[in-house]
């Protein structure tokens, strides 16, 4: 094991939900990476920034960073639309980088990403972290280890009513619209599920129904046909007076839904048709940034690879397309 430090250098420091302190915390708990450098665009954030983590340095553009940061890493948490654009600037400046999810709006800019990272032979990797929430990792288990049998069916989604609000994430030239959201992490839990090819995806977008003074749409809906006739339905909405369950799943040997804490199994054990409630395990957020320290440091293989970002891009715009020609469409990608 390496004895070397990854140094990092946070790209979009406050705003929502203050992300840039949440990741330095993350990288710090590895023991193996130190937070050396932050850029924003807004100066009073980078003078928080210098209060949270004395000693740093600091910048207002990322041209100044590359320039004269002296960083390994640098995690990437802007606006969607600006994922791709800043990601690439610093996969050709030499450095590894991380982007929050989405890993950006279309194929194209993930291509752009992933060709950019690969000719410069450095990391390049997207914050999929909720692949360690511990309802996933229990459902997870839950599938591999057969308990449900062979699984044919999922439904999925995060369902509501409310406005959904009036800065940037509502605005679809920014955001990437309703999908781009919690949506990128519905459907990359799926695909940890669901591994297999895709053979088409069909889109039911509702735009302008409810919420007129936004730009994203009110509802996007996915149906996505796998081989081995597995389908999936995925459905993330600001104007469903009712819900659905986050997941259902229905296998060839019983079905799993997720309830408050954990999930209802039904099956048949030992010939007797029976249910029975799973809890949730434990979550285990800090091997995300632990990945990406044996990554860089030990050439241990990387978890979330930018090729399974890509894939949910290619739904999400996918999903679009169809919605708007009104078939079932081809991933670009898969």
């Amino acid at each position: 094991m390496s004895e070397k430090i990854v140094r990092a250098a946070i790209i979009g420091y406050g705003g929502a939900f203050n992300m840039g302190a949440h990741h330095t915390r993350e990288m710090h708990a590895t023991g193996r990476m130190k937070l050396v450098a932050v850029c924003d665009i807004d100066p009073a954030r980078t003078e928080q920034a210098k209060k949270d983590w004395p000693g740093i340095q600091t910048f207002n553009d990322v041209d100044e960073l590359l320039a004269k940061g002296n960083f390994d890493l640098a995690v990437v948490i802007l606006p969607h639309n600006q994922h791709a654009p800043v990601a690439v600037k610093c996969s050709n400046a030499g450095k590894h980088v991380i982007v929050e999810k989405p890993m950006c709006l279309t194929v194209k800019e993930a291509n752009d990403m992933i060709n950019a990272a690969k000719k410069a032979r450095r990391m390049l990797t997207v914050y999929h972290n909720r692949r360690h929430d511990g309802d996933f990792l229990t459902l997870k288990s839950l599938v591999q280890r057969g308990v449900i049998g062979k699984v044919f069916s999922v439904e999925m989604g995060g369902m509501g009513w409310g406005h959904p609000g009036t800065w940037w994430r509502s605005k679809k030239d920014i955001s990437g619209g309703a999908f781009y959201d919690w949506g990128a992490h519905f459907l990359d839990w799926l695909l940890q599920i669901i591994p297999n090819k895709i053979e088409n995806v069909t889109g039911f977008f509702q735009q302008d129904l409810v919420w007129k003074d936004v730009t994203n749409e009110d509802h996007v809906h996915a149906v996505i046909r796998f081989d081995e006739n597995v389908v999936a339905d995925v459905q993330m909405s600001h104007i469903a007076r009712v819900g659905r369950p986050r997941w259902k799943l229905l296998g060839s040997k019983g079905a799993i839904v997720s309830e408050k804490g954990g999930f209802r199994v039904y099956g048949e054990f030992d010939g007797v048709l029976a249910e029975g409630f799973v809890s949730d395990q434990p979550g285990t957020h800090p091997k995300y940034y632990e990945n990406i320290a044996a990554h860089i440091l030990d050439g241990a293989e990387l978890d979330v690879k930018p090729e399974q970002a890509r894939r949910v891009i290619a739904i999400m715009e996918t999903a679009e397309i169809s919605s708007k020609s009104g078939v079932s469409e081809k991933m670009p990608v898969d």
